[in-house]
């Protein structure tokens, strides 16, 4: 089963490159603003001339032919000029994260560029000093501002255009050609109707398929891409950005963008209910496109009805393998109005030039232009009105304890549909030797907080007026809707769901429900769900006391002498016999808690390793004391060996176990684990 759009075919002008385009531009318009940052204006010759003495300079490295030039400043106009430099030189360009250390130095591992091009707070934050040929453009800009301003001469035959990195949390690198770049940029410019008078803002990061490959929709068509100081990337700083700069093309991910729709909502309005009209600082856009994660239809309704009447919201899927033109889909695309579109989320048709089929379920995208189609570990349906539908992820598929394979995205959009659920994620947790499943939701839309992601802890009060889900009721709502074998066993109530770097519903940082106890906890307004058990007595807690009490007895036989109190004087005996005590009652917590607490320990970003290593610095911190008072009041004043020996034994580790509590619970959260195709 196939589907292709009607403009699919040899219509397009071939034979160029993406470069070929800017450069005509530079000659057609070369006063036209290229880049707007908050210094300024960098015209369209401007631009070419940084550039083009940036490609001199990196032509006199004796590069391979084949070059690969990790991009990585820290400033984003930088960054544009070092990746038409980049191109220039016949090298392959790839941008980085300077943003997050740790996914900067994945990509930088996977990559194994031939050449950094940064600046120096780029390079001390990636830490070049790991034999990585480096070119400070900081450190350079006097030899290279001294170089002609004229093209380079190019190699006969240019390597590949493009490296682009996926969104997850083990990005992988995906090589793109000159002909996949131009094809897909000449996708977005018939889908999106981009015209040179267009002012484009990217939110998401420089490395992100977005900007990474979606620059050459302003620079390309004529147009000028957008570059604010770095809070204008933030859900908050949005509206402020497009209008000051004027833009007319905003590109973000489902998050912001759902976001300036609750800043919109009509206070006496609630949920699906409120009453939504244009955002008057958003009335420059005429279009605002969405990629990064699914969108329903109900979202996208709500984010036409923000931009008014005129304006065009498009909801793609754009994986790296296609550069970024996967398929595509607008409002105006469906032949009528639909029921439930809560519960929809279309992908709508494939980009010009590309192909979309079907197998097992399983989405196949051939990329404009051409080539192999590729598995997108994803799963959608042909519907009779010719749209393709999202059905969910191969890697998102549950088993269930009597071998079931479940699909959870029909019973997430399900439960959307339910009028106190804005969003929903449905996982499995072990519990007892069995899978119980849980459903973790949010207050609609209109009640969830505008200022970006909450931590979510499921016990924060939501503040609207809508009633809070309950589990009965849920089960109840999706009686009818889902098969009769699907049955929730929990319920976990949220303020907000977290999401990935790519802009993905982050089903890693979703936390562990509440332990069972054989009595459940009554319900209340996303605090203890209603249906959800509550831990009683910390697991194994009720064994502190006897195991206190068994510390204090051998405390003697271990370390003689060590509590030995005589001579000393009331009430100071009595305050050391209390420190005794505790002493061994911190050690028994520890003990208990190096045995029972490590699955009692939610994953909120932190990965498996630091949690893991926090889960043993926090036995260690409530264990350590026991031991080393005893040893101490043994070991004489003056006796420095005896004395640093337990300084380097004790004290030392204690200061790295309290280093890794403060590592986990300050780490950012991770995206989810790699996937054959990240989808948007």
């Amino acid at each position: 089963m196939t589907q292709a759009p009607h403009s699919a075919g040899p219509g397009r002008p071939a034979a160029d490159t993406v470069l070929a385009r800017f450069e005509q531009w530079v000659r057609e318009t070369p006063g036209a603003p290229a880049v707007l940052v908050p210094d300024g204006v960098l015209s369209y010759a401007g631009l070419d001339a940084r550039a083009n003495r940036l490609a001199h300079h990196l032509r006199t490295l004796d590069l391979p032919a084949a070059a690969r030039i990790a991009v990585a400043p820290t400033r984003r106009e930088e960054t544009v000029v070092a990746l038409l430099a980049a191109l220039k030189a016949g090298a392959s360009y790839a941008l980085t994260d300077t943003g997050d250390t740790r996914v900067g130095r994945l990509q930088l591992t996977v990559l194994a560029p031939d050449l950094l091009v940064t600046d120096a707070a780029g390079a001390a934050r990636l830490d070049r000093g790991k034999g990585l040929p480096a070119l400070l453009v900081d450190e350079e800009a006097e030899r290279i501002s001294a170089r002609p301003g004229h093209p380079p001469a190019r190699p006969p035959h240019p390597a590949g255009a493009a490296v682009l990195f996926t969104g997850s949390a083990g990005p992988r690198a995906v090589p793109v050609s000159h002909a996949l770049l131009l094809a897909a940029h000449d996708g977005w410019a018939g889908v999106a109707r981009l015209v040179p008078e267009d002012r484009h803002l990217f939110t998401g990061g420089p490395d992100l398929t977005p900007f990474a490959a979606g620059w050459t929709r302003a620079l390309c068509t004529g147009g000028a891409l957008v570059l604010p100081d770095a809070a204008a990337w933030q859900p908050g700083g949005i509206p402020a950005a497009v209008s000051e700069y004027g833009v007319t093309a905003l590109h973000t991910d489902p998050g912001s963008a759902l976001r300036l729709v609750g800043r919109s909502l009509d206070p006496a309005g609630a949920g699906r209910a409120g009453r939504r009209a244009p955002a008057p600082s958003l009335a420059s856009l005429r279009l605002l496109t969405v990629t990064g994660d699914r969108l329903y239809l109900d979202q996208q309704r709500a984010l036409q009805d923000l931009l008014g009447p005129g304006a065009r919201v498009l909801n793609v899927y754009g994986p790296a393998e296609a550069a970024g033109a996967g398929a595509w889909c607008e409002l105006s695309q469906l032949p009528r109005s639909l029921d439930e579109p809560e519960r929809l989320a279309l992908l709508g048709t494939p980009f010009p030039g590309g192909r979309a089929g079907l197998r097992a379920g399983e989405l196949l995208l051939t990329p404009p232009g051409g080539g192999d189609p590729l598995p997108t570990g994803d799963l959608a349906t042909l519907r009779p009105d010719g749209l393709l539908e999202f059905g969910g992820r191969l890697r998102d598929r549950i088993t269930l304890d009597d071998g079931r394979r479940l699909d959870p995205h029909p019973v997430e959009s399900a439960l959307r549909t339910h009028p106190a659920v804005g969003a929903a994620l449905v996982a499995p947790v072990r519990s007892g030797g069995k899978t119980a499943l849980v459903a973790y939701v949010t207050p609609p839309d209109g009640n969830a907080p505008p200022d970006g992601n909450v931590p979510p802890d499921g016990n924060a009060p939501h503040g609207g007026s809508a009633p809070a889900a309950d589990l009965d009721g849920l089960r109840e709502h999706l009686a009818d809707r889902v098969p009769d074998a699907v049955r929730l066993d929990r319920l976990v109530r949220l303020r907000g769901l977290s999401r990935t770097r790519a802009g993905q519903e982050d089903r890693e940082a979703i936390p562990r429900p509440p332990q069972q106890r054989a009595r459940t906890a009554g319900g209340g307004k996303y605090g203890a769900s209603a249906g959800a058990e509550l831990p009683g007595c910390f697991g194994y807690g009720c064994a502190a006391f006897p195991l206190t009490v068994v510390a204090l007895l051998v405390t003697d036989l271990v370390w003689p002498g060590s509590t030995d109190l005589t001579g000393v004087p009331g009430p100071w005996s009595f305050l050391f016999f209390l420190l005794y005590v505790c002493e061994c009652a911190a050690f028994a917590f520890g003990v208990l808690f190096l045995c029972a607490g490590r699955s009692r320990m939610p994953r909120p970003g932190p990965g498996r390793r630091l949690t893991a290593a926090a889960h043993l610095a926090v036995a260690y911190l409530l264990m350590a004391w026991w031991p080393q008072d005893n040893l101490y009041r043994l070991a004489a004043k003056h006796d420095w060996p005896r004395q640093a020996a337990l300084v380097y034994t004790f004290n030392v580790p204690l200061m790295i176990a309290g280093a890794v509590v403060a590592l986990y619970l300050t780490r950012r959260p991770a995206g989810p684990p790699a996937d054959p195709l990240p989808p948007r």
